[in-house]
């Protein structure tokens, strides 16, 4: 199923299930938890309407062939001091730093 495919199912739901709750508040009202769903089901529908103007930007398929599972080797061998000048040690202070 292409990403299109997909918005489209997933925007006909979101907007069924907008319809379904309209349907809901006109039966029960203004309480507090209906006002929630509300708005809950209408930044739902705000969202996917906005990845679906957005899908055009996103490459999905290249996202999702990128991660090869390839792993990059890391050697056990000490750096050489001069990569490590100036770094401060997170969470316990900056060298130039009285403590």
């Amino acid at each position: 199923m292409s990403s299109t495919t997909e918005l489209a199912e997933l925007h006909n739901l979101v907007s069924s299930l907008r319809r379904c709750v309209t349907s809901l508040r006109s039966r029960y009202g203004e309480s507090p938890a209906m006002r929630r769903i509300v708005l809950d089901a209408d930044r739902i529908l705000d969202d996917v309407e906005l990845l679906n103007s957005d899908a055009n930007d996103l490459d999905l398929t290249r996202c999702a062939q990128q991660h090869t599972g390839e792993k990059i080797p890391v050697p056990d061998t000490q750096y050489d001091s001069e990569f490590w000048r100036d770094v401060d040690d997170e969470g316990v202070g900056g060298h130039s730093r009285p403590h």
